[in-house]
């Protein structure tokens, strides 16, 4: 039978207390973490060193859920209708082109570790998609759904495609040092991370290739869908 240490507990009770009395939230917090730390026995430098670690991801976690209302309350009052009017001024502007011109940002963005510059949520839903859709229907008029479908499967395809071959370049992403670690740990060596990253280039650029080619056809697929929904039906 051994004893059960209950001094690591001390930060409960410290809460509990200093929000019962209405003390500013922000102190009571940091007593409680300055009472668990020294029940502990964390030196006050280790002390400073676990707090702002914890603040650092606290804020990126907040940052994280604070970007969905902001768009959300960007799209109420009308950020979807100006990205598609601004778009639709440009006469050369095509759906294509504007999800090729994505696409090589994009890519080139992951390739540097700039992974927050876009995405479904920041990006495609209240941007791209609209931008899209605008010269699309600039140019044939009122869309079907189905075509409307296939333009934002498109712009959501972009983004994911982009970024997944892109970060492979990037030597400090998760995967490449993942597939490090599991090299080195199964006797594999004289491979970095800077070797992987430069292998994961001609797969990006085929990426690049191969997408570029399939937007190609997109105006045409968009074009020959508008024809056959907007033909008129046979006569029986």
């Amino acid at each position: 039978m051994f004893d059960l240490n209950y001094w690591p507990l001390i930060g409960i009770p410290v809460v509990v207390i200093g929000f019962a009395l209405r003390f500013n939230p922000l102190l009571v917090v940091t007593f409680a973490g300055l009472a668990t730390g020294w029940a502990v026995n964390l030196d006050f430098i280790s002390l400073l060193q676990t707090f702002g670690e914890k603040f650092m991801n606290s804020r990126q976690l907040a940052s994280f859920i604070l970007i969905l209302p902001i768009i959300a309350l960007l799209e109420r009052y009308g950020l979807q209708q100006r990205a598609r009017d601004w778009i639709s001024q440009i006469k050369t502007a095509t759906s294509a082109r504007i999800l090729a011109l994505y696409f090589i940002v994009r890519e080139c963005s992951a390739a540097l570790g700039l992974l927050s510059l876009g995405g479904q949520a920041q990006t495609v839903r209240p941007l791209l998609a609209p931008m899209a859709l605008g010269t699309a229907t600039n140019k044939y008029g009122e869309l079907p759904k189905p075509v409307k479908d296939m333009i934002s499967a498109h712009a959501a395809a972009v983004d994911n495609i982009a970024v997944f071959f892109g970060e492979d370049i990037f030597i400090a992403f998760g995967a490449v040092l993942l597939m490090d670690a599991f090299l080195k740990e199964n006797g594999i060596t004289g491979i970095e991370p800077l070797h992987i990253g430069l292998w994961a280039i001609p797969t990006a650029l085929c990426a690049l290739v191969i997408h570029l080619f399939r937007l190609a056809r997109l105006e045409s697929k968009i074009a020959k869908a508008v024809q056959k929904y907007n033909a008129p039906e046979p006569i029986l």
